[in-house]
């Protein structure tokens, strides 16, 4: 089948707040370690050897903001801000322990999808709306094209459940694991009755990482 659009999601590097165990929001993000810098690297490096993205997109926290400079200098691609993909809003819970968040919360944000996991906080499923319509404006906007996205881990979960067209609530039963400069592919093919179908192509390959400790 013939491959028309390509989507490649990218997660950002190790960043301090990962280390720390801490929501990394907009106001707390201090942005990537050093080991995290060498993983962007490396995802770069393996992106040179692919076939060239047309477009570069980023997410606006600190530590993806980061991995996307990397990635920019080594593919020669400029960087455009998508503020839709921001991770999600943690509202007061901005730079507490997620233990003590989950603690609070009876779990994970995605266990209970429409309820807020902290006062001012995103829902689960807010977030998935909003990060899901930001993905959909920019597979319309590029289509045809090789779509390259600095994001965060939420990203491929918002990613899945649009092209995978899951239900609200689907996240209390599945979920997508993505780990640190890891790549997620999805590809719009059409077969030789001219229909066309996204195809999880990978997720969470990490293979170019194989070398870091």
């Amino acid at each position: 089948m013939a491959v028309i659009t390509s989507l490649l999601l990218t997660r950002h590097g190790e960043a301090h707040c990962n280390v720390a165990g801490v929501a990394g929001g907009e106001k707390t993000c201090t942005g990537l370690t050093d080991r995290g810098r060498t993983q962007v690297r490396l995802l770069a490096e393996r992106l040179c050897g692919e076939a060239p993205a047309d477009v570069l997109y980023a997410a606006p926290r600190r530590r993806v903001q980061e991995s996307a400079q990397i990635l920019s200098g080594a593919l020669g691609l400029p960087v455009r801000i998508e503020p839709g993909l921001s991770g999600p809003d943690h509202g007061e819970a901005d730079g507490r322990p997620w233990d003590e968040i989950k603690a609070a919360f009876g779990g994970p944000p995605q266990s209970d999808p429409d309820r807020p996991y902290a006062p001012g906080s995103e829902t689960w499923n807010q977030y998935l709306a909003r990060a899901g319509a930001a993905l959909s404006g920019l597979i319309q906007r590029h289509e045809g094209q090789r779509i390259l996205i600095a994001g965060h881990g939420e990203t491929v979960d918002a990613a899945a459940t649009l092209l995978l067209a899951l239900a609200p609530g689907s996240s209390t039963r599945v979920g997508f694991e993505s780990a640190h400069a890891s790549i997620t592919r999805w590809n719009v093919q059409r077969n030789r009755f001219g229909q066309e179908v996204w195809i999880l192509a990978a997720l969470n390959d990490t293979r170019h990482l194989a070398s870091t400790p």
